[in-house]
């Protein structure tokens, strides 16, 4: 195990490039004992220090640490308590008295040494020693401390009487008993003769001892003489460390004096460093003074030297320097002028800016607006090319005084919105006038149409009517659409040039925000400051750099929304379904936008146009809403010979009229809700029919329309409506069969009630063969009935139904033939079910009727060939 020295050494000495001189084990006198060292140790390094450090051994493992340490020099007092007779404690007075009891008295007689020597050497006996035996200080001992060491070496040789033999020993031992092996055995002998041996050995020690008296007498003077001759060299070099005691405090002074001279160099050095960076730094040319004081804009080249002279003054202000440095005065004067040219340059540009933008705002509609034919839209390119050159100063205006550069956005938003909406208004009159004006072409062209094919009611809707009138609903729509595209297109880059314009000159894009993140002050660093700071701001996010120009633009064009709105209003007065129209071409626009590369999705446009595109759909549901009211609310007169019903006719045209203005549609989601929606309504107003009082049948009437419904559909292939479709064929199918079902029991009245009679006292539970036993239902009363009904008189009821059903069936279905054949199916499955129930209910009575199936179909044959 390595011994304490070493290991204080490794840890704690030598990473600090100090040597050990000397330690001691103690502990605090008078306390509970916890071992400490006193360590006295010498820096490495020039001058030459000493130190006393205080070292424990770590809580955990064997290293060693520092608790405390004192400069040697600060040391005024060391107390060894002991003058008459040994004690283990001492003090070591410093500005407080520390009292230790030493381990053992040898480290701390060492230790105290050490101590006194040191203080003899290199502190000039600063250190007083009080209680401490001078033969102690000098390493000498009494006669009283020999004969107790002589004592101590005696015991301790008592007590180590045994001891371990080394290996050297033993391996001698073992060869003396392989040379006397033979009588190793026999051990009187091998005593005897070890004896032997050994009294040999004693006559010749003692030969020896006396023949070399002579030689030990010569060699203990030798070494007396040595002894004195080492006093005296002591003595010289004591006298030598005396002498050098005073050279070393000189050279001491002289070395803390190059010291000095040395950092007097290093101050100057510094000092004239920072002279030049302030002189170099801190100062504005007067070419850039009388530029900023005089701040003249008037013209291009003066714009640049201001421009220049802003720049420098940025870079003037934006120096990094020491916080103290504002108290020197030539400093505190530079800086108070540089504020005063911001101050006046500021006040300066803000006044010409401004007066620029009054100016801009207080401008006149061109003439070419007013009188022009052609719809088109004012430009401002010239208004912005005026005030580009002005960009980098409202740069350096925004680094340098955010709070006054944060009220001209709005001073230019208020001066622009008066000619913006000077020129929107002129702009919408004129779009207002251009299509109305066609429109009129558009309607007179119609009425002429009209005059030359004949005049027809307006309330009647039907399809061979509506031809004409779907055409002129078409013309006037395009005429919509096409002026509706118009008026975008012109707004369009109106509204992303001035974005473009406002993004950049006030800075308002990510890019700008970057570039002026780019001309920023660096973060300060060691101590140092700008020489005017400004307040921090936090970076601002994506979406709030989006918001600004959005709200700028929506104050910019305040009248924008309000003159397009009213545009749409009358683009929807121009004809009822002109919304669909709107609406399309919105949502055409809307897509066509956000596919360009050229528009971004925050462009203020697209925001604007969004919430149109919601004017639209509510006015193209608020129209749809009003036809689902008028079809649902409309009332089919009592005496109506029947046919297609006028709603019906009023959805065919919409959906014509819909699908042709939808057909190249991006998007038409609204319209299939809007069909989906309508259907609907029919449906439910052709089934309140069936509480209508109506002087036709009612189910001639629902089967008729839900026919129409259905081949209207099939042919149209609306994806949305054919589930519709599919119900409007079953719904066709349900009435004609209850219409075929009620009109079938007219020409043969009596026999089917007979019939329907007899089935219900079979359902009663007469039996089949019984039935003929009922009075009502005898085998007599069956032939009177069926005398009532012979072959001619059957034909004639079956005449007289066909002329009926042709007289209110409309011709437009014509549906004559399916009903006519649906009756004469019908008409023979009763035939088979009435003689069915005379062949089961009257067996062997031998009656039949007047007439066959072949004579029916004969019949039917017969009246159709003859109504042709």
């Amino acid at each position: 195990m390595a011994s304490p020295w070493i290991l204080l050494e490794k840890d704690v000495f030598n990473p600090q490039n100090e040597r050990l001189l000397e330690i001691v084990h103690v502990w605090k006198t008078g306390k509970k004992r916890k071992n400490s060292i006193l360590c006295v140790a010498v820096a490495a390094w020039r001058p030459m220090q000493l130190f006393l450090e205080k070292v424990k051994k770590a809580d955990r493992g064997d290293q060693y640490k520092m608790t405390d340490r004192w400069p040697l020099k600060d040391l005024k007092l060391v107390d060894g308590k002991n003058v008459n007779q040994e004690c283990l404690e001492f003090e070591l007075q410093f500005d407080k008295v520390y009292k230790w009891t030493a381990v053992s008295a040898d480290e701390k007689n060492a230790f105290i040494r050490c101590l006194w020597k040191l203080n003899r050497r290199y502190l000039s006996s600063s250190i007083a020693f009080v209680s401490i035996p001078s033969c102690m200080l000098e390493g000498k001992q009494s006669l009283q401390e020999v004969g107790n060491a002589s004592a101590e070496a005696g015991d301790q040789a008592e007590h180590s009487a045994y001891q371990e033999m080394t290996p050297k020993e033993t391996a001698d031992m073992l060869k003396l008993m392989e040379e006397y092996e033979p009588i190793v055995n026999n051990s009187m002998a091998f005593a005897e003769k070890l004896s032997k041996d050994l009294q040999v050995l004693d006559e010749a020690n003692l030969q020896a001892i006396i023949s070399s008296e002579k030689q030990v007498t010569l060699l203990m003077g030798s070494i007396d003489e040595a002894l004195a001759e080492v006093a005296k060299v002591e003595e010289t070099l004591q006298v030598y460390d005396e002498l050098l005691g005073s050279v070393k405090q000189q050279m001491d002074h002289i070395q803390q004096g190059n010291s000095l001279l040395h950092q007097i160099d290093s101050n100057h050095e510094k000092l004239m460093s920072e002279i030049l960076f302030l002189t170099s730094n801190l100062d504005l040319s007067k070419k850039h003074r009388q530029a900023l004081s005089r701040g003249d804009l008037s013209s291009p080249s003066k714009v640049k030297a201001c421009i220049a002279a802003a720049e420098a003054l940025s870079s003037c202000m934006n120096v990094q320097i020491q916080p103290g440095y504002r108290k020197l005065q030539a400093i505190a004067e530079q800086l108070i002028m540089f504020e005063t040219l911001k101050q006046n340059f500021e006040n300066s540009f803000i006044s010409h800016i401004t007066s620029i933008f009054e100016l801009q705002g207080n401008g006149q509609v061109p003439a070419r607006m007013q009188q022009a034919s052609k719809l088109i839209s004012s430009t401002h390119g010239p208004y912005h090319d005026d005030l580009l050159p002005y960009t980098p100063l409202m740069a350096w205006l925004k680094n340098a005084n955010p709070i006054l550069f944060h009220d001209l956005p709005k001073v230019y938003a208020w001066n622009l919105s008066r000619l913006y909406e000077r020129e929107i208004k002129a702009f919408f009159e004129l779009a207002r006038m251009l299509l109305l004006g066609r429109t009129k072409e558009c309607f007179q062209e119609g009425l002429d149409k009209q005059v030359a094919c004949g005049s027809r009611q307006h309330t009647q809707f039907c399809l061979a009517d509506s031809g004409e009138g779907e055409e002129d609903e078409l013309d006037r729509g395009n005429v919509v659409k096409q002026m509706l595209e118009q008026v975008l297109r012109e707004l369009q880059p109106l509204c992303n040039a001035e974005q473009r314009f406002i993004e950049k000159f006030f800075m308002l894009s990510q890019d700008a925000a970057d570039q002026e993140g780019l001309g920023l002050p660096a973060t300060s660093k060691g101590g140092k400051d700008v020489a005017f700071p400004e307040k921090s701001h936090w970076p601002k996010t994506k979406t709030e750099l989006e918001e600004q120009p959005t709200q700028l633009l929506s104050e910019i064009f305040s009248s924008l929304e309000p003159e397009l709105r009213g545009f749409i209003d009358t683009c929807n007065k121009v004809q009822q379904f002109s919304c669909l129209q709107v609406l399309v071409t919105l949502n055409d626009y809307m897509f066509e936008m956000q596919g360009s590369s050229a528009a971004t999705s925050s462009s203020f446009l697209n925001v604007g146009l969004s919430n149109i595109l919601l004017l639209a759909k509510n006015n193209f549901n608020k129209c749809i809403c009003v036809l689902c009211k008028e079809i649902e609310e409309a009332k089919v007169p009592s005496r109506a010979k029947g046919g297609i019903l006028p709603f019906v006719s009023r959805f065919e045209e919409f959906v014509n009229f819909s699908e042709d203005v939808f057909r190249w549609a991006q998007r038409r989601g609204e319209l299939d809700k809007a069909h989906t929606k309508l259907v609907g309504s029919v449906f439910s107003s052709i089934n309140s029919l069936a509480s209508a009082n109506l002087k036709v049948n009612t189910d001639m009437v629902m089967m008729e329309n839900f026919h129409h419904i259905h081949c209207f559909l099939y042919q149209k292939k609306i994806q949305c409506l054919e589930s519709k479709r599919r119900e409007a064929k079953q719904r066709y199918r349900e009435h004609l069969e209850r219409y075929v079902t009620k009109y079938l029991g007219q020409p043969l009245e009596k026999l089917n009630h007979f019939f329907e009679g007899v089935k219900a006292r079979v359902a009663q539970g007469v039996k089949e063969e019984e039935v003929s036993f009922q009075l009502a239902y005898s085998k007599q009363e069956l032939r009177k009935v069926i005398e009532k009904y012979p072959g001619k008189e059957v034909k004639r009821a079956l005449d007289t139904l066909y002329r009926k059903i042709h007289k209110y069936l409309s011709p437009e279905e014509n549906l004559l033939p399916v009903v006519w054949r649906a009756m004469e199916q019908e008409f023979i499955r009763q035939y088979q079910e009435f003689e069915n129930l005379i062949q089961r209910c009257y067996p062997g009575s031998g009656i039949t009727m007047d007439f066959t199936v072949e004579d029916l179909l004969n019949y039917f044959i017969s009246i159709t060939q003859s109504s042709m």
